[in-house]
Formats: C-alpha cells, structure tokens, sequence
C-alpha cells in the first residue's frame, strides 16, 4: 500500500441538521429522505461506505467543485444518519471503491480538468499512483462511472 494519496470525505456536520428538517422542507431544497431497501447502492459520502438495509439516508444535490472554473459541479450525493466521518490513513481505499466502476478526473492548480480515467474498482490504487505521477494533477476526484455520482476527493497525502 502507497502513502501518496489521502481520500477525503464530507464531514457530516454540514448535513447532520438536515436530518432534523421534515419532508416537505427537504423536498423543498432537492432533497429526500430515504430508507436503505438494498445493499451496494446507497454509498454515503461521509463514512465512505455502503449504507445498510433499513439504515435512513438523504439523498442531497451538492456541490462537489465549488470552484470559479468551467469545471464548477454539483451531483446528488447520499449522506447516512448519524455516519461519523471516516479517516482512512493514507494510501487506504475504503471498501466501497472496490467493487465499483469508477470515473477518476484530474485537476490542476486552476481547478481546470486535465484528465479523466474509467477503472474497476480494485485497480483503482494504480490508477491513483498513475495520475499523481503527473506533477500538474493537484486533487482528484472520484465519481461512479455509470450514475456519474461524486464519490470524494482524493488529494497527495
């Protein structure tokens, strides 16, 4: 295992107060809540990993790249209840990529996309240690390959 990267995931904190809102109010910005029916696709951006059955999830429009560059983005994302924000160690890959067909993008300095890749799951270290090895690729991002959904960031460790 490689020490070069870091995945960063959301912290829960800026959603935690969500939770407490009702449906209409959640409905009324995008949102929605939902009860986990089954497993491998509810991927919650704050613990990095699969929500279980019967655990409540609120699937959020977000924006992933807030930055001033035509890459600026915004995605659903699934956030669970009361998930603690993981800390992987560096060069650690949270289960929930493994099995997975992901989209890697590249970003420079000027938050400018200067790469995309499509890698399996569990070929996805190389792919990682591959883009870094470029030294204009400042940060990646992770999202699944086929909703398209942002998964985390991925920065040098």
């Amino acid at each position: 295992m490689s020490e070069s990267f870091q995945f960063v995931p959301l912290q829960y904190e800026q959603f935690a107060g969500l939770f407490d809102r009702s449906d209409a109010d959640l409905r009324a910005m995008g949102a929605q809540r939902m009860v986990v029916d089954s497993n491998a696709g509810t991927p919650c951006r704050v613990s990095l990993a699969d929500a279980e059955v019967g655990e409540t999830v609120l699937l959020i429009p977000f924006t992933h790249q807030d930055v001033s560059s035509p890459y600026r983005a915004s995605g659903p994302i699934f956030v669970r209840k009361g998930a603690r924000t993981t800390n992987p160690a560096p060069g650690e890959i949270p289960v929930m990529f493994r099995h997975r067909l992901l989209s890697v993008r590249a970003y420079d300095g000027a938050d400018m996309m200067i790469g995309a890749e499509i890698v399996q799951g569990n070929e996805l270290e190389a792919m990682i240690q591959r883009l870094f090895s470029d030294p204009g690729i400042r940060y990646l991002h992770i999202h699944n390959a086929r909703p398209g959904c942002f998964n985390c960031r991925v920065e040098r460790a």
